[in-house]
């Protein structure tokens, strides 16, 4: 009982500390690259920048103040300690902006503002998520919109923010720095995928085959991945069927495919992507 409990409290110091980096990491790229060059990022920040150009208020307290009825929806619809790690991450970038805020640019030159500055803010920000919180409130609306209707989370965050970046080419900046602003986006999104999902490939593969034994013997000797056997029936022929599955990195996928190839040309092969794989010892050399 002591010992989870124990478990339970690092893990929780674990989640604050990662949410603390990240969110300074982000303030970094958002203050360093971004912000001095007219550069916006997407939801909560991006209004944040406009609001602050505008009233020559500062941008973390922007951050707050826009972040607060967000995180009042999320407290209702997605748990306190959800809303208390996001607000944790929105009180530490607020704080982290105002500090680097009184330091100089890194660069001005606004292609390396723009890609630099994605892929800092992008790693901050999934270091956050990968935390279980979060630094915009606009993900919450997306979340909870994305229930009721048959948009993606994606789809409606990628709705906002074109929003955002046409009022701040039509209020603030120019067209050119809000197109600028759209690439940030689109490199800090998929900044984010990497740091939250991994930089390692996954592939689940599915293999219905008439020898499947001598596929899985071969394949543990190639691979020395643990597979599993899916007890099926062939529709046509009504015969039982054993099918193997497995996961496997994408290196090794060319080496899966030789294999069958070489024992059932005929063999049926279906490969999908894995975002994350944990337990059952899957990233030891032995197999899941």
């Amino acid at each position: 009982m002591a010992a989870t409990k124990k478990k339970r409290v690092i893990k929780e110091v674990t989640q604050l500390v990662t949410i603390t980096i990240g969110a300074i990491i982000a303030a970094f790229g958002l203050d360093m690259f971004l912000v001095p060059n007219a550069i916006l990022d997407g939801g909560v920040i991006g209004l944040s920048i406009i609001a602050a150009e505008l009233s020559n208020i500062s941008m973390s307290i922007f951050l707050i103040l826009f972040n607060l009825p967000f995180l009042y929806i999320g407290y209702r619809r997605m748990g306190t300690k959800f809303t208390l790690r996001t607000l944790y991450g929105v009180i530490i970038l607020s704080g982290a902006t105002a500090y680097f805020h009184h330091f100089d640019r890194v660069t001005d030159d606004l292609f390396l503002a723009t890609i630099i500055g994605a892929v800092i803010l992008g790693t901050g920000v999934g270091l956050v998520i990968r935390a279980g919180g979060a630094l915009d409130g606009t993900e919450i609306i997306a979340i909870l919109v994305s229930k009721k209707r048959t948009v993606s989370v994606g789809q409606i965050v990628m709705v906002m923010n074109l929003f955002i970046f046409l009022l701040a080419a039509l209020l603030v900046f120019s067209w050119e720095t809000a197109m600028y602003s759209i690439i940030t986006y689109f490199i800090a999104f998929k900044m984010i995928d990497v740091v939250v999902e991994g930089m390692e490939e996954l592939k689940s593969v599915t293999i219905i085959s008439d020898v499947p034994e001598e596929i899985a013997e071969a394949l543990l000797k190639q691979l020395g991945r643990g597979m599993t056997y899916i007890q099926g029936q062939g529709v046509f022929s009504n015969e039982p069927k054993k099918i193997i599955y497995t996961i496997v990195s994408r290196i090794e996928l060319s080496t899966l495919r030789s294999v069958v190839d070489d024992i059932d040309p005929n063999a049926l092969v279906a490969i999908e992507n894995v975002a994350d794989v944990s337990g059952s010892n899957f990233d030891k050399s032995s197999g899941h």
